[in-house]
């Protein structure tokens, strides 16, 4: 995919966010972190216009200097952000949002842009940041993001069965009414205890594998590869006493024994 990246951004008019209200955040899209630095700012997030539209693909961006605004294509929509009349424009619909010009580069609010493009925002609290779903995604954002991350940390290193079958768990857990009704809140349930030991020491937080993404896709997609199991643990690490006494075993996937 073409990616062209925005040069000559020479704004007349400079708006500086504040340095002791603004802080920076964590900004993902579609499951991925934007490699940039996002602002949050009396809770709006700021993310710069051509890291957003680099990690989208497809746009050519480019800073227009005769309407002193930042522009955009892509195919058949074309966007332009006006620091000056702090609007953001989408193929003619106007949209009134602070844009921001920050030591030379054009930042928008991440959710009204992602919302002119037919997309949706939402604040991850987990993550500490803000999550977006672009327009024809085929998985929520959030969803997606920490499937893979659970995935990875307690199966990377087994074969592409057992990682869907570690995720087909968190799955499963979402639809028992004995459990939170969402993949995160599944993941980082510690009512009665830490549900799962990533959530403890870390290793949740790290990068996944492409492995472990492309499993969480296969389990979003409904592939399952242990039926209605809701627990597993791994011998070699655990003795698994309580699960051993008050569930019944399914089936061994690799290093990890399944339980109903």
């Amino acid at each position: 995919m073409k990616r062209n990246i925005l040069c000559g951004l020479l704004a007349a008019a400079a708006l500086v966010l504040p340095a002791k209200a603004a802080r920076p955040i964590p900004v993902q899209v579609d499951g991925q972190e934007l490699n940039t630095t996002a602002y949050l700012e009396q809770g709006v997030t700021y993310v710069p216009l051509r890291d957003l539209l680099d990690n989208l693909g497809g746009w050519e961006v480019w800073w227009d200097s005769q309407t002193k605004t930042a522009a955009a294509v892509s195919e058949e929509t074309r966007l332009s952000a006006d620091p000056d009349a702090n609007t953001i424009t989408v193929n003619g619909d106007v949209y009134k949002a602070l844009v921001a010009v920050v030591n030379g580069r054009t930042y928008l609010p991440l959710r009204q842009a992602i919302e002119a493009l037919g997309g949706y925002a939402q604040w991850d609290p987990w993550m500490g940041g803000a999550a977006a779903t672009t327009a024809g995604a085929d998985y929520d954002a959030v969803d997606f993001y920490w499937l893979a991350r659970i995935i990875s940390a307690e199966s990377g290193g087994e074969p592409l069965e057992g990682q869907i079958a570690v995720g087909n768990v968190v799955l499963n857990r979402v639809e028992s009414e004995d459990f939170p009704n969402s993949i995160p809140e599944v993941i980082f349930d510690c009512v009665d205890a830490v549900q799962f030991e990533p959530v403890e020491n870390g290793s949740i937080y790290r990068i996944p594998s492409t492995l472990s993404v492309e499993a969480a896709r296969r389990v979003l997609d409904g592939e399952n590869t242990v039926g209605k199991a809701m627990f597993f643990y791994a011998p070699a690490l655990s003795e698994g006493i309580w699960i051993n006494d008050n569930r019944e075993y399914q089936q061994t996937i690799g290093c990890h024994r399944f339980y109903v």
